[in-house]
């Protein structure tokens, strides 16, 4: 005989929504005296030490306003820290050009790039000196001006594909703000 209150965590697909569950969450509080919020952001309690406030996002920022990260450290230590943690950026900022966004500022993708390398051009250019570029060198190797040479042609079909990627990126660009 079933029972009555039968659960719906049986089988697949689970018939109740993703992330709602029956059981408690732990959820900490922040220890800042009378805040009842959730305690989400960690903080050193002195420095070079692994023991941990836990703050909501309101009073983290207010604690952290004045922190010294080197506070404590003598001069050398201070510069080696200084240098490891500004090599662990220096990756994270070397990595971020092979994002989706591209340049990592979100103004070209990688495609809109390769399309700015073929015409010759600096990231900074904008559409009327790409456009100014796109003509002189579509003039150059145009297939009526040099007619019957192959390497010109492809050129010139290179030129025109990088000149569509970054004209629908303009316009996509556009379109958004």
């Amino acid at each position: 005989m079933p029972r009555a209150g039968r659960s719906n965590d049986w089988g697949f697909p689970r018939w109740r929504p993703y992330g709602s569950s029956r059981e408690t969450v732990a959820q900490r509080e922040c220890d800042r005296h009378g805040c009842t919020e959730a305690g989400l952001c960690p903080a050193p309690k002195s420095p070079n030490s692994p023991d941990r406030w836990h703050f909501c996002q309101k009073h983290a920022a207010e604690y952290n306003k004045g922190w010294d990260y080197f506070e404590g450290l003598d001069k050398e230590q201070a510069a080696e820290r200084k240098r490891t943690e500004q090599r662990d950026a220096n990756a994270y900022a070397e990595a971020q050009h092979y994002g989706w966004a591209g340049s990592g500022d979100g103004t070209w993708t990688a495609d809109e790039l390769l399309a700015l390398e073929v015409l010759e051009l600096e990231t900074d250019a904008d559409f009327e000196t790409i456009k100014k570029a796109y003509r002189i060198r579509a003039k150059a190797v145009h297939p009526d001006v040099k007619p019957g040479d192959e390497e010109a042609a492809k050129e010139f079909q290179k030129i025109q594909v990088a000149y569509e990627v970054l004209k629908n990126g303009e316009d996509r660009r556009s379109w958004k703000g």
